[in-house]
């Protein structure tokens, strides 16, 4: 059909259209999912413009440059392909390639769109010029630092972050095969990529006007991910170095599956920079093994609700309700009621379609209407009651909700009573869940905007998590909020709850949504025409009005399909519990509202109010205390503000032990200095053996240097009962005269420690020990004059 359009509808010549086989005229995007065939156009770049025969032999004059791929299939599991339900035509054209083209050049980076990007990476690295060698590595880096640099910034400045999960580790492995070509192949040992992102916003910019707003946003994330691989990279090129020495010592050709995951999982290398690196040295990587490794730690982190996972409707089984003739799943009434009515139009068993369900069954129902919300958005889905027409009896327990397609499923489990295909019901959504749910719902669109007034425009939203107990909100930020930000934030949304701020939604269409000022939107979010506007404290229909009027930004206005509370004030409570980092450039909050979080707020005031009683005791006593509140905190669910201010209050407390311990120990090392003067001055002969008070060895230690400095040609041993009158300390000096003649310090204060029940020992000439009987310590002294006299006998 296509090749009849291109002859019938187009002045391309006959000798032109060519047919290909499923290798080069069928797309697929991968192993499985949505594909089709296509439509390739090819650009004939030959001298003598009869390169027809060249088309897909990977010639380089010969090159396709756009293509039409009619998708029609879903290809399964098993590799079957069933028709999609809707059908389209996914077109792609390459920019490089039509510039190329226009401008004649010989390769697709011999273009007016790169040269500002190599002259960049030649200034900022020193490298030789670029010279569009396709054999030279200094050539290849300078185009894969160009390329990724660019893609990397369009891609942050759009709102992207690497990280370690889906897109976002797209983008992370970008990175740092990027900076692996700027250490190893240009020799760059500092942070360079962040230095490119001004040539690529001076290139890009008017295009991307987001990109040239936030260029120096963009090149601070790409600097601060450089600067987290390059505290590995060295590190892990030693050990694929010593890897590819082994396995070459050993005649093999491959680098062992332990050692990829290894450089993954220690050091950070994504496997396909380690099969490149391989490639580059003649060798492979054994990649079956590596994805066993892989699949073994994937189980051993895998979490979620699989039951829920296996209960899916796909592609396939979609389309076959569409066949049925079943309408699209009406959930207008989520919005509306709690309670409501529907009839079966499907019964799913996880394998197929049935008319009834059995006894106590695992199933999935399609409802011609529901008012149950269906998960998604990262809104937890309700969960409920369904029961019979009358409302008397409950037939099946809904534990799940998804959406497929235009299809919500029900997913639950019937009580004894089958359901059949047909039958008339009552829903009944748990109203205690759900509201749980639209408050933290609401709190986190309050809480992302508190975020912006805080932190800065700059601020994104990358993902939440609405459940029923708890908020999770990841947000992009490029170091740790401060506990004074974190005390903002937390009473900005606790003010707008007590504010008691009508909640307002309406669906519009998307063209006027987008131009509202302040509206906000998450990136990678593909949101449909009409969405909806959920807007805190101002009425849609009033921003819809005046659009562009700046006042807008000072309020909450997001693109959402969730359910929300009529007012702020229903929230109750607000507490931040943690505030955490999630990758470069991104940060986590976790919050509580209502009950719970009027739970926590009371639990910490109550920690706070014990610690301040703390200020006026002292010592171990106040260290005990200390053990205890931290073991309170770690037990009790508090907002992160008030665990941040317990924490401020033991370290200032412990800061004043520490200054007072210093004032005394200065005291005290005076004295201790003061009777080590008086031990001197009695002193005679070849042995000395005393004892003082001092707190402190670093004190005793002090005041044996001093008696020594008037009798270096002695044996000096000093004895001192600790502050607090419990132990012994013991030190003692030898010259080198005396240890010839058979008195050793070791020896020596080992004696004396045995004396007042303790230990000790150390060097000829220098040791310490300890006693734990303070009241032995005269005889020690007597025992340490005794040995001493006869050893230099």
């Amino acid at each position: 059909e296509a090749e009849s359009l291109w002859r019938d509808l187009t002045d391309v010549r006959p000798d032109h259209i060519t047919r290909w086989g499923r290798k080069d005229n069928f797309w697929e995007m991968g192993a499985t999912g949505p594909c089709g065939p296509c439509s390739e156009i090819h650009y004939d770049n030959t001298p003598d413009g009869k390169g027809g025969h060249l088309v897909n032999r990977d010639h380089p004059e010969v090159i396709e440059f756009w293509n039409l791929v009619f998708i029609e299939f879903n290809r399964r599991n098993d590799g079957s392909l069933t028709p999609l339900p809707a059908r389209h035509i996914d077109t792609g054209m390459g920019l490089e390639r039509i510039v190329r083209i226009i401008q004649g050049a010989k390769s697709n980076y011999d273009t007016d769109l790169w040269t500002p990007l190599f002259e960049s990476i030649r200034t900022e690295s020193g490298a030789t010029p670029y010279g569009g060698s396709f054999e030279d590595p200094v050539d290849t880096a300078y185009r894969v630092i160009a390329d990724h640099v660019r893609c990397l910034s369009v891609a942050i400045g759009d709102g992207g972050r690497p990280g370690n999960e889906g897109r976002g580790y797209v983008l992370r492995r970008i990175l740092r095969r990027a900076v692996r070509m700027s250490t190893q192949i240009l020799g760059v040992e500092t942070p360079l990529l962040h230095r490119i992102v001004p040539a690529v916003v001076n290139e890009l910019g008017e295009a991307f006007p987001e990109l040239r707003a936030q260029g120096d946003s963009v090149a601070e994330i790409i600097r601060l991910e450089e600067e987290a691989f390059l505290k590995t990279i060295q590190r892990g090129l030693q050990r694929f170095a010593a890897a590819v020495e082994t396995a070459r010592r050993s005649n093999a050709d491959s680098i062992t599956a332990d050692v990829a995951f290894q450089l993954h999982d220690t050091y950070g290398f994504p496997i396909d920079l380690t099969r490149v690196m391989a490639t580059e040295r003649g060798m492979q990587v054994d990649m079956d093994g590596y994805e066993r490794l892989m699949e073994t730690a994937r189980e051993t982190s895998r979490s979620g609700d699989q039951d829920a996972d296996a209960m899916t409707l796909p592609p396939d089984a979609i389309a076959k309700l569409d066949r049925m003739n079943i309408d699209p799943t009406d959930d207008d009434p989520k919005y509306a009621s709690a309670r409501g009515s529907a009839t079966i139009k499907a019964i799913w068993n996880g394998r197929g379609f049935c008319d009834r369900t059995t006894d106590c069954e695992d199933a999935g129902l399609v409802l011609d209407r529901t008012n149950f919300y269906a998960e998604q958005g990262g809104q937890i889905s309700d969960t409920g009651r369904i029961l019979d027409d009358t409302a008397n009896s409950a037939l099946f327990n809904v534990q799940h909700v998804q959406r497929f397609g235009d299809y919500i499923l029900h997913r639950g489990r019937s009580s004894d009573r089958p359901l059949a295909v047909g039958d008339r019901l009552m829903l009944h959504v748990d109203e205690q869940r759900r509201k749980e749910i639209e408050s933290n719902h609401t709190v986190t669109h309050l809480l992302n905007h508190a975020l912006r007034a805080t932190l800065g425009s700059e601020v994104e939203q990358r993902g939440s998590l609405v459940a029923d107990d708890r908020l999770r909100f990841d947000f992009s930020h490029a170091s740790a909020m401060t506990p004074s930000e974190l005390a903002e934030v937390e009473l900005r949304v606790q003010n707008a709850i007590n504010a008691e701020l009508d909640v307002d939604a309406m669906v519009v269409p998307l063209a006027d949504a987008e131009r509202i000022r302040g509206v906000r939107a998450v990136f990678g979010e593909r949101y449909p025409d009409p969405v909806r506007v959920v807007s805190i404290g101002v009425p849609v229909r009033q921003l819809l009005d005046s659009p562009l009027d700046d006042a807008w930004n000072g309020y909450s206005i997001e693109f959402c399909g969730g359910t929300h509370l009529d007012r702020t004030s229903e929230a109750g409570h607000v507490v931040l519990l943690s505030e955490q980092g999630l990758a470069a450039g991104v940060r986590r909050i976790t919050a509580l509202t209502g009950d719970a979080a009027r739970t926590a707020q009371a639990a910490g005031a109550e920690l706070v109010a014990r610690a301040r009683s703390l200020e006026a005791q002292d010592g171990e006593e106040l260290l005990r205390a200390h053990e205890e509140l931290n073991g309170a905190i770690e037990q009790t669910t508090i907002s992160t503000v008030h665990r941040h201010e317990i924490l401020s209050l033991i370290e200032a407390q412990r800061g004043r032990i520490r200054s007072a311990r210093k004032d005394r120990s200065s005291a005290g090392m005076a004295d201790a200095l003061e009777e080590a003067r008086a031990i001197a001055d009695g002193a005679s002969g070849p042995v000395i053996v005393a004892t003082l008070r001092c707190e402190g060895r670093d004190s005793l230690l002090s005041a044996l240097d001093l008696v020594r400095g008037q009798h270096e040609d002695a044996a000096c041993m000093l004895l001192a009962i600790t502050d607090d009158g419990t132990k012994v300390a013991i030190v003692a000096r030898v010259p080198d005269a005396l240890i010839t003649r058979g008195l050793k310090a070791g020896d020596w204060v080992r004696e004396a420690a045995v004396a007042c029940g303790g230990k000790g020992g150390g060097r000829p000439d220098m040791a310490q020990a300890g006693g734990k009987d303070p009241d032995r310590v005269d005889e020690a002294v007597g025992i340490a004059t005794t040995f001493a006299e006869e050893a230099l006998a």
